[in-house]
């Protein structure tokens, strides 16, 4: 059986918190705390302690996720890290520290980067590379996520980024499972937006070896709050014009690809943005509130928040066997993706 199918998933949430109190606190005075709950969409959202590194939350979420499964991690043939590139070590890699730190020492491991649509990017080159290499068998995507941490409270232009939180997240994926099996995905970059968005200084455009004192103090003072958007006009206006018809383009033909229509999807499943994003979207879906959940606990911990939908949607039963599950993601640089899944045993679907 060619089909790939969702073996099991794995978390790691740190135990520590912000409120929305907290955010508002930070802005200095920029937003209300009934702002950022009510227009972010943010009641609270986890942030790392001092161990949860993003390797280290990524290999804590494989080791949860290989207990759900009852998984030898010698079983693991292949591993995908979807984690970011904010790390314990620049220029490690992840993939291969994940994979030695779980003990999964028969695989081969990989980093991956395409921001926010990671997770959906890995889902389907896992698929592909299962189905095209009969040596992989067995996949994990794994990784952590605490870009929070670079973010200026006090910057106005980065408040659609007051959300990024702090989490690790895995998915293993296995050739002929006959079940949670992967579908269509469909995938969208522009690259027009590329350098709306970064970390402006410590390239090699920017070393910081080449920074005046000014700028330096600049820095120290603001400590890693780094992240910032470059061309705040250019990025504002230009997503606002292709985002939702990028967005609803990825579901309809990620659709097409599993045979199925917007009147099919059951669970969608999304990462977290503001609470009238989130709202549009499922109108446009034609989906009713129940049928995906909003993140507003939790914030954004970026591509670990396609595991953090899915284990909401089957604590709460709001995903079921034979149900038709859309995943959808986006990130800056820009990219837009989306991929379904048909959850449950093939024998409920009617696929194989």
């Amino acid at each position: 059986m060619n089909d790939v199918g969702i073996l099991g998933y794995g978390l790691y949430l740190p135990a520590q918190h912000m409120s929305a109190a907290d955010i508002a606190a930070a802005t200095q005075g920029r937003w209300s705390a009934a702002a950022v709950r009510d227009k972010l969409g943010i009641v609270r959202k986890t942030v790392p302690g001092s161990e949860d590194g993003t390797q280290e939350m990524g290999a804590r979420a494989a080791l949860d996720a290989l207990a759900r499964c009852d998984l030898d991690p010698m079983e693991i043939d292949l591993v995908l890290c979807m984690g970011e590139e904010w790390k314990e070590y620049p220029l490690t890699t992840s993939a291969i520290h994940i994979q030695e730190r779980i003990g999964a020492r028969r695989a081969w491991g990989i980093d991956l980067q395409q921001r926010c649509n990671t997770t959906l990017a890995a889902i389907k080159i896992a698929k592909d590379m299962m189905i095209a290499d009969p040596d992989i068998a067995t996949v994990l995507i794994v990784g952590g996520y605490r870009n929070g941490d670079l973010i200026d409270y006090t910057d106005p232009d980065v408040s659609f980024m007051y959300d990024l939180a702090a989490a690790g997240g895995a998915l293993i994926l296995r050739r002929g499972l006959g079940r949670n099996i992967v579908l269509g995905s469909h995938i969208i970059t522009d690259g027009s937006f590329s350098r709306d968005t970064g970390v402006r200084y410590g390239g090699i455009v920017q070393p910081i070896e080449s920074l005046p004192e000014e700028t330096l103090n600049q820095l120290r003072a603001r400590g890693n709050r780094s992240l910032g958007v470059f061309d705040v006009e250019h990025m504002k206006t230009g997503l606002n014009e292709v985002s939702m018809p990028n967005w609803l383009a990825c579901i309809d033909r990620a659709l097409e690809k599993s045979g199925a229509t917007r009147a099919d999807i059951d669970f969608l499943n999304v990462l977290h943005f503001k609470r009238s994003m989130h709202g549009d979207m499922l109108t446009a879906l034609g989906l009713a509130p129940g049928q995906s959940v909003y993140l507003e606990d939790y914030g954004h911990a970026g591509q670990v928040d396609f595991m953090v939908s899915l284990h909401e949607g089957l604590q709460q039963g709001r995903l079921k066997d034979g149900d038709l599950m859309v995943a959808i993601a986006a990130g800056i640089g820009y990219v837009w993706g989306a991929t379904v899944v048909r959850w449950g045993p093939t024998d409920l679907s009617g696929r194989e």
